[in-house]
């Protein structure tokens, strides 16, 4: 009774304040002497005002009236379980079984604008080609098409060029893998400095040479040893057009797997090296070998300026439905874009593969004789058993004709009469003998049909942008823009099938241990590179430039390189020779120990009263012992003697009511708080398997607000150990586990009274019995999986903090936990996965949520953690034909529920039937399938894979996220990071909470980067320059979802936010907006402008922080 009467008090004081603090508003508008001056005659200016300052009392009152719903919910609750704790302490069980923690004093509110909601709702206009219908219209059927196997023939007029000449340009590339069948080093060493080597020399030798680069990874570690006069001739040859580097990304990044912070960082990384070495900018974007498309990258490239790119593997089934109605080449448009912001002209390849022999047109067995480097007495030839021959007066005309023929044929898919054909293949141009082959005898055969005007063509080298002028200028529009009768086209390039039954899915999830690794290094990147900045910011700020190790720079450029260069899609997609896949893993591990080192020196400096004292206190969080080793907690020994002290930072943007967990060696413990409350925790054993608990080590959870802040962690004589064994019910939901599986059945909400089933299951595939069979690139299964045999061991724990259910089987432990905590980390369920399956054979485990949401056969999968695709389930389609990628997240939904599966690495999904999704957690193929590689997949790693399930009610139907997923997404994919203070002998210096925001964060924008920019002045090595590049997402939310207490006050903006106001205790003396990859400079702002981003909008600017 005395604790609801506290409550009650509480509440009313609460109220009273907020009721009295608005009328103090209302007064101060309706008495303010300038509106009394101008009577009833506002200026527009003053009109503007006052609607602003409504909006703002409107938005307070919203605000006012959740916080008091939120007591009166306390209140009724503490009522409703009858919470009398008989000793006075907190926790306690009450009568009814439920935990009943201390009262929360800092209620939220969730006030997001009608406005903010539009996005979701609004009608769009459609496009010309949309992927999911052209999914539903082809029959995915594989006639033979003649010479060119998965097309048909083509045919012409000879008369049909004689009015507009067709114009050739023929674009010589080699396509550098930074790491595959050998390491990234040994490539360079073997054959990718001689290429670059070579490029200098011979296209020096003819003004009409031209080449394309794409990979920047590999031309910078060629510029660190290459001589001044070597450098020089490489940047006249850009700069006068010869040599084109496209694209200009660290590497080629992958565009399944990947994730947009990653893909955005490893562009910029290339675009900012060009910059300062060459100062050239690229205008065309290259990607010739990621094994499919998304829609996320056409936007990346677009808002780095770029006008024009280039796809190639695409469903051949596809391929020929876009060449029989020559839409090869279309403008490509966000699914989400209301008008033509986001359009990009992209060319689509035609063919089978992007070689000589399947790029001069439709025949490769005429099109390999003009692949000069496969003459005879060469190391490789022609498989059609035609060989090239050297072009000689004799015979020039007779080749000009065959080879003008394929390319009118070719021609013959597009809309213009201007041709592209590349002239490459992997590491090609290593040797001096083939760039004389081939641009010798290609330049006889241009001479020669561009000296017969019966023959109508001018044909020539080119670059890529080259071919995109030419193609402007002939259709008559600025470069680019959309030509007349060209289509609009939305949706993505997935899934990828080159031939019969062989979709490219299994890479999807091949190799997962480094997916997930990636994944926990882009975080510390993230956080690494905002917690620099600050500190850098604020040591300028305080007159303490050299008190702050501003070396620490170059750790966070070996990181970014480190991640870019595993977006390259021979790594992070998991098809990599072994070798190789230990050299990614050994230079992400040091990028990761390095990232560790920059947070910790950052944070330390930024938590510390008073700076004069900074010094190296922290240690990490976590180690691994090896790249593929799991990570091992550190142990924090507590002493009686003296308190431990714990730093933990939150990287994400809002504030975060969460549990912090660390390892300790007692079980007596208690957490403080900065200004010294005791905060209720939870201990739990160590287990060391399935059966045993650890004497020596022990969880603690404490339940904690975070923006940044420290703790103190004691031993203690009082303290007890809360859990044990068993699982009831908790505050939001109840989770009901069958006895037999210990995995899910169904959830419940409690304010719900219809339960609904989620059952999951592991399913295994073995790999089909012909000869073609699943590989690190391949999906073939036998057909439908079998349910996973054997019982487990469960273990059931339970406590007033979290409880949770592990299932331990054979080959995987599944750890299904829930946190009793309010606000987002307390609204899903948190899905723990430990996978071992070293001893399989040609096995594949997967993860089956069977539901009964009447999802049909719609599902809906994320590209890049940026936007959301829809997807169906055909039945023309084989298995492995019904999988996509997800990076974040995937989900189903009806009329009532969606049920979303958040996850914090990328893998493989589908959805077979209603009410399902699948999810493929891990491979081990014993063999080859045939794409290049030469190995199966057979070095796998005990891999933990970890999601989030949330289950929302809605109203309709919408393809964005709502704030609760997407702040669930955040909070899964960015842990806070728990920094052991190193006790020292005379004592550790003062600490205090640092929270670097001024105001809160709108909740519908995400802070993706805060991004210390490098100097530009080269004798100054890797430091940083007095700017910062501040890039920042839009979300858009979906607000047919049920609005929830996401545990911070969480409101909108309708897209502005003031940045002069946005970060304490730092002057914004810059305002600039720049392109994504920050090339592009617009005119500065005002230092107090308002910034205005539309959702899905990302942005970026430079700041001069200080």
């Amino acid at each position: 009774m005395k604790l609801r009467k506290q409550v009650t008090v509480c509440g009313g004081a609460i109220f009273c304040v907020a009721v009295f603090s608005l009328y103090l508003m209302l007064d101060r508008v309706q008495h303010d002497p300038a509106r009394r001056q101008n009577g009833g005659n506002f200026p527009r200016s003053q009109i503007s005002v006052l609607q602003n300052r409504i909006e703002q009392l409107e938005q307070l009152l919203e605000e006012n009236h959740q916080i008091i719903s939120h007591i009166k919910d306390s209140v009724m609750e503490l009522t409703d379980t009858g919470a009398v704790s008989p000793s006075g302490h907190l926790p306690f069980r009450s009568a009814n079984g439920s935990w009943v923690l201390p009262f929360d004093r800092r209620p939220t509110y969730l006030a997001i604008k009608s406005q903010d909601c539009q996005f979701a709702s609004v009608s769009r206009d459609q496009t010309d080609v949309q992927m999911l219908d052209v999914y539903s219209l082809l029959k995915f059927d594989n006639p033979d098409g003649g010479v060119w196997k998965q097309g048909f023939d083509i045919t012409y007029e000879a008369n049909e060029w004689d009015n507009e000449p067709l114009q050739v340009f023929v674009i010589p590339h080699s396509h550098n893998d930074p790491g595959w069948i050998k390491t990234f080093d040994k490539y360079f060493t073997d054959q990718t400095q001689h290429i670059l080597n070579n490029m200098v020399v011979k296209l020096a030798e003819d003004p009409r040479r031209k080449f394309i680069w794409s990979e920047i990874s590999y031309l910078s570690k060629w510029w660190e040893t290459a001589e001044p006069q070597k450098q020089e001739a490489m940047r006249k040859l850009i700069l006068e057009g010869q040599l084109e580097i496209v694209t200009g990304g660290w590497v080629m990044t992958d565009e399944a797997n990947a994730h947009y912070f990653a893909m955005i960082d490893q562009l910029i990384e290339g675009h900012q090296w060009l910059e300062r070495n060459i100062g050239v900018t690229p205008r065309s974007g290259w990607a010739v070998d990621p094994f499919g498309h998304s829609a996320t990258m056409p936007y990346l490239l677009k808002k780095s300026n770029l006008t024009s790119m280039l796809i190639q593997r695409i469903h051949y089934s596809i391929k020929k439905h876009f060449s029989s109605t020559r839409n090869l080449e279309f403008m490509w448009r966000q699914a989400w874009d209301t008008g033509s912001s986001t359009d990009i002209f992209c060319h689509m390849m035609p063919f089978y593969s992007y070689d000589v022999p399947h790029t001069c047109g439709p025949d490769p067995k005429i099109c390999c004789q003009f692949d000069f480097k496969r003459l005879p007495g060469g190391r490789i030839n022609c498989p059609w058993k035609v060989p090239p021959k050297p072009i000689v007066e004799a015979n020039v005309a007779e080749r000009a004709q065959l080879l003008l023929d394929q390319y009118r044929k070719k021609s013959k898919l597009y809309r213009s009469k201007v041709l592209l054909v590349p002239l490459g293949d992997d590491f090609r141009y290593d040797k001096s003998l083939e760039w004389d082959q081939q641009y010798i005898n290609y330049q006889k055969l241009f001479d020669y049909m561009n000296s017969h005007p019966e023959l109508h063509v001018q044909a020539q080298f080119g670059t890529l942008t080259d071919y995109f002028n030419a193609l402007y200028k002939t259709t008559g529009v600025a470069a680019g823009s959309r030509p007349a009768d060209f289509p609009v086209l939305s949706g993505d390039f997935f899934a990828y099938a080159d031939r019969e039954d062989h979709y490219w899915t299994g890479y999807y999830t091949s190799r997962p241990f480094y997916k997930s690794l990636d994944r926990v290094i882009e975080s510390h990147l993230r956080g690494a590179e905002i917690l620099y900045s600050l500190a850098v910011a604020t040591a300028r700020h305080e007159g303490m430039e050299g008190r702050y190790p501003v070396t620490d720079y170059s750790l966070l450029v070996d990181a970014r390189r480190a991640v870019g260069l595993f977006q390259h899609h021979d790594a992070i997609t998991g098809t990599a020779k072994e070798n190789v896949v230990i050299d990614y893993g050994n230079k992400l591990l040091r990028s990761l120990i390095g990232l560790k080192r920059v947070i910790i020196n950052a944070a330390h400096f930024l938590v510390m009263k008073n700076r004069d004292f900074y010094r190296f206190y922290q240690t990490e969080d976590d180690r691994r012992a090896t790249q593929d080793a799991l990570p091992q907690r550190t142990l924090i020994e507590l002493d009686p003697a003296g308190p431990r002290y714990l730093v933990v930072f939150n990287p994400i943007e809002q504030e975060r009511l969460c549990l912090v967990k660390v390892l300790v060696n007692t079980v007596r413990v208690r957490v403080l708080t900065e200004d010294g409350q005791t905060l209720p925790v939870q201990l739990s054993a160590q287990w060391g398997s399935a059966t045993q608990m650890s004497a020596e080590v022990f969880q603690v959870r404490w339940r904690n607000q975070i923006s940044f802040f420290w703790s103190i962690l004691e031993g203690s004589d009082t303290q007890k150990c809360l859990f044990r064994i068993q699982l009831k019910r908790r505050k939001i939901r109840r989770l009901v586990n069958s006895l037999f599986t210990g995995l899910l059945e169904s959830i419940k909400r409690k304010d719900d009274s219809k339960e609904v089933k989620v059952q999951i299951q592991f399913m295994v595939y073995g790999t089909s019995p012909s000869k073609d069979k699943s590989g690190a690139y391949l999906f073939l299964p036998d057909g439908k999986p079998k349910v996973f045999p054997l019982p487990p061991v469960v273990r059931v724990v339970e406590g007033p903090l979290f409880s949770e259910v592990v299932a331990h089987y054979q080959h995987f432990e599944q750890t299904i936990r829930i946190h009793n905590v309010p606000g987002v980390d307390g609204l899903s369920i948190d899905i723990s996965t430990m996978v071992d399956i070293r001893d399989q054979s040609n096995k594949e485990l997967s993860m089956r949520l069977s539901t009964d949401i009447k999802s049909d056969d719609i599902f809906y999968t994320d590209l890049n953690g940026f936007q959301i695709q829809p997807r169906r389930f055909y039945q023309k389609l084989p298995v492995q034909g019904n999988f996509y990628p997800i990076s974040s997240q995937a989900y189903i939904q009806d009329s009532r529920h969606r049920l979303t599966l958040h996850t914090a690495q990328a893998l493989g999904v589908t959805s077979f039937e209603s009410g399902q999704l699948e999810v493929i957690m891990d491979r081990r193929l014993m063999q080859d399938d045939n794409r290049g590689l030469g190995q199966g997949l057979k070095d796998n790693k005990r891999t933990e894979n970890r999601f989030r399930l949330l289950l929302e009610r809605r109203s309709f139907g919408n393809k964005v996220s709502s704030s609760v997923s997407h702040m669930t997404s955040a909070i899964l994919n960015h842990e806070v990071l728990p920094l052991p203070v190193v006790p020292k002998r005379r004592g550790i210096p003062p600490l205090k909470t640092f929270a670097p925001l001024m105001s809160k964060f709108p909740c519908d924008f995400h802070l993706l980067n805060l991004r210390s920019i490098q100097n530009k002045v080269r004798r100054h090595g890797l430091t940083p320059s007095p700017y910062t590049a501040l890039l920042l997402h839009r979300l858009a939310l979906d607000c047919s979802i049920e609005a929830q207490n996401l545990g911070f006050n969480c409101t909108t903006t309708q897209g502005q936010l003031n940045v002069s106001s946005l970060f304490k205790n730092l002057d914004l003396q810059l305002l600039q907006p720049v392109s994504l990859t920050l090339m592009y400079s617009s005119t500065p702002l005002a230092n107090h402008s308002t910034i205005s981003l539309d959702p899905m909008e990302i942005s970026a600017f430079k700041l001069k922080l200080r």
